[in-house]
Order: C-alpha cells, then sequence, then structure tokens
C-alpha cells in the first residue's frame, strides 16, 4: 500500500525508501500531535475518521489529511494505509484497535492501550507480526537514555528506593471539564490510566526492573457534572516493591495547582543518585557523596544510545514534540522492516501499565491493601 521514493543517501547514492501512508482516528489535540510527527518522518497523512459522520472534512482540516471519512467503517473500506493511529477516547481504543487489526494495518495507539487487561490481552495476541506500538514517548528524552545507559552500567551501586511523581493542574478546579472526567468515555481510571501509566513505564524502562506489589489509595477532589454519578481519582498516592527490592513511592495528581506537565523520578543509589524531570528534559542531576553535577544533553557526551536523540546541538531546546517525532519515526522503521533501536513501546508494554492501573485500582478500593502486579 505504500509508494516508493528514490531518495539521495549519504554519498550520493540513490536508494529506495517506502513513503508510508497513514490515517488517523481521533481529530483532537493528539491526533494532531500524531499527523505533525507522522510529516516529520516522512510518511503522508491520507485520511481521517471524525467523531461524527457530519465532521469529516473538518477532522481531515484539523490533522492536514487528504480526505475525511464519516467512521472507521468507511475507511478501513475504502482507504489504503499502512498505520492506524488511534487517537480516540479511551474506552474506544480497543475495538477501533480490533478493528484496524483485523484489516491488516499496523497500529499506533494512544495510551491507554485499554480499560481492561482483557482487552488488552486480546490486542496484544490480535497484533500478531504488525508492528503495534503505543507512545510512551517519554523513553525518547536524550537524558532518559543516558539514565538508563548509566544504571545499566552500574554507576549507581544498589539502587535502594525511587521517589517521584506525576503533577498536572488542568482539573484543579470543579468547573474545570474534558471528556476523560466521564467513565464512559475516560475509563474506570482517569489520572493514574492517564499520566500515572507514563511514570512506571519510564521507571520500568531506566532501570529494567518491574514493579512487583503496591499499595494504593485514591481520592475525587472535585465532584464533576460529567461523572455522571461514576467519578473517576482526581489524584492517586501508590506506595511498591519491585522484583529486585527497590522501595518506591510515587504521587500522580490532576489538581495540583502551578504544575503543568511535571513528571519527575529520583533513583537513590549506593554509589550515586539520579534525578529527571521531564518540564526540565535538557538536563540529568547526578548525586555522589562527594558532591552533585548536573549532566547537560550535548551529543558530545552523551552515551551513543542517548545521542541518537539528539536533534539540535546543545543549547538548543528540545522537548515533547522531539520525543514523539522520535517514537513515530522509530515505529515507521519498524514497518518498513529497517533495524529499530532498542526501547520501542509496544503493545505488550500497553498490556503492562494496564495491569498496573487495574492493581491500582484494586488495592484502593480494597482501603489500601497491598496487591501483586501480575507480569
Amino acid at each position: 500500500m505504500s509508494v516508493t521514493d528514490l531518495t539521495t543517501a549519504p554519498g550520493g547514492l540513490e536508494s529506495e525508501q517506502q513513503t508510508l501512508r497513514v490515517a488517523v482516528v481521533g481529530a483532537g489535540f493528539m491526533g494532531q500531535v500524531h499527523a505533525e510527527a507522522a510529516r516529520r518522518a516522512g510518511a503522508t497523512v491520507v485520511a481521517a475518521v471524525a467523531s461524527r459522520p457530519e465532521g469529516a472534512a473538518a477532522a481531515a482540516r484539523a490533522v492536514g489529511a487528504d480526505e475525511g471519512y464519516p467512521d472507521l467503517a468507511a475507511l478501513l473500506d475504502d482507504a489504503e494505509i499502512d498505520v492506524l493511529h488511534v487517537c480516540t477516547p479511551n474506552a474506544s481504543h480497543a475495538p477501533v484497535t480490533a478493528a484496524a487489526l483485523a484489516a491488516g494495518a499496523h497500529i499506533i495507539c494512544e495510551k491507554p492501550l485499554a480499560t481492561g487487561s482483557a482487552e488488552a490481552v486480546a490486542l496484544v495476541e490480535a497484533a500478531g507480526d504488525r508492528v503495534a506500538t503505543v507512545p510512551f514517548v517519554y523513553r525518547f528524552h536524550p537524558m532518559v537514555r543516558e539514565l538508563r545507559a548509566r544504571l545499566a552500567a552500574g554507576e549507581a551501586g544498589v539502587v535502594a528506593s525511587v521517589t517521584g511523581g506525576y503533577l498536572q493542574d488542568w482539573l484543579s478546579r470543579p468547573s474545570d471539564d474534558d471528556w476523560r472526567v466521564d467513565a464512559a468515555l475516560g475509563g474506570p481510571s482517569r489520572a493514574f490510566a492517564d499520566i500515572g501509566s507514563h511514570w512506571c513505564d519510564l521507571l520500568e524502562f531506566v532501570t529494567g526492573d518491574r514493579i512487583a506489589r503496591l499499595s494504593a489509595r485514591t481520592a475525587v477532589v472535585h465532584e464533576r457534572a460529567r461523572s455522571n454519578g461514576e467519578p473517576t481519582e482526581d489524584l492517586a498516592a501508590v506506595h511498591f516493591t519491585t522484583a529486585a527490592g527497590m522501595v518506591g513511592t510515587l504521587v500522580v495528581s490532576q489538581v495540583a495547582a502551578g504544575r503543568k506537565n511535571r513528571l519527575h523520578l529520583e533513583l537513590s543509589g549506593t554509589e550515586a543518585s539520579f534525578g529527571f524531570d521531564q518540564e526540565d528534559p535538557e538536563r540529568l542531576w547526578v548525586g555522589r557523596r562527594e558532591g552533585g553535577q548536573t549532566l547537560l544533553r550535548d551529543p558530545g557526551t552523551l552515551h551513543p544510545s542517548a545521542a541518537r536523540y539528539v536533534r539540535l546541538p546543545a543549547g538548543h531546546a528540545q522537548g515533547y514534540q522531539d520525543c514523539f517525532d522520535a517514537f513515530v519515526a522509530d515505529t515507521y522503521r519498524a514497518v518498513r522492516g529497517e533495524d529499530v533501536p532498542d526501547g520501542l513501546p509496544t503493545f505488550a508494554d500497553g498490556l503492562r501499565a494496564v495491569r498496573i492501573t487495574d492493581a491500582v485500582l484494586a488495592s484502593a478500593a480494597a482501603d489500601g491493601a497491598w496487591r501483586e502486579v501480575p507480569v
């Protein structure tokens, strides 16, 4: 379904590269982010699907697609696509993704992959040998890759504990509203499934360790009209232990005034500690008994696995869209059958996040009782 372009490779030689044809389902903020990343990765956004049949043309305009479709069935029947980007409300991720997989498409599905483990398992199985990824894009910050490389090299010694959180304020007032507040659209978990999943994925990615047991408390700070009597959590606090014996604490909140998108974690080791803050992603703090230092995103000093994701010279800030672009570009490399660097988040990682979320909800419902997290 893709077309082949002749591109000039280093040395002046012509080489063939597929121009992938992609479609976006859901034309809101995330759909627009996906579409921009697709274009930057060299794909053609050929189609978009609207949330309402009468909005097909508007959806196409919003994401810069060649054509808008009134529903997913019409798109899958008519358009020739290689990759479908699923950017719909959370509760529709599983049925939309299942239909696209049945039609033979590769998939990028927004998180959460599904609103329950059983649905997520079914999607992992249905994906088969197709490329199926979930945008845990904070993995693609160069300083996150630098942290991962240093931990793998043993610089921290024994990593004994981790603390951190993911704090936002966009729902801090009772009048704040969004479709995610409605459990029928957003699913049974809001704050944790939406942003806590990112934090847990990042922790497990950089350490290679896994959350094994947890105790959680959740709170509904504001009763909102759209919740329809089934409010989802505004915040969650989680204590956990990992398979390797690390002890951790995590606070997730969407009602933390003044915090816009602060994902931060600090890993404390016997030889060195490390701190990363997504709102200041150009830096990685390293602490030792002799004193601390701040490492900067500089391609001349970074580990090769981190330097690979440096797009701009040191001192020229990279951010969220750059991470998203790198994630999409690596996904498309996998679709084209090219070598893909380690760390591409797949549906298996999406399933992992759903299982952690399910354990958090189960623990909170049992007054903080400890729960095992299935592997």
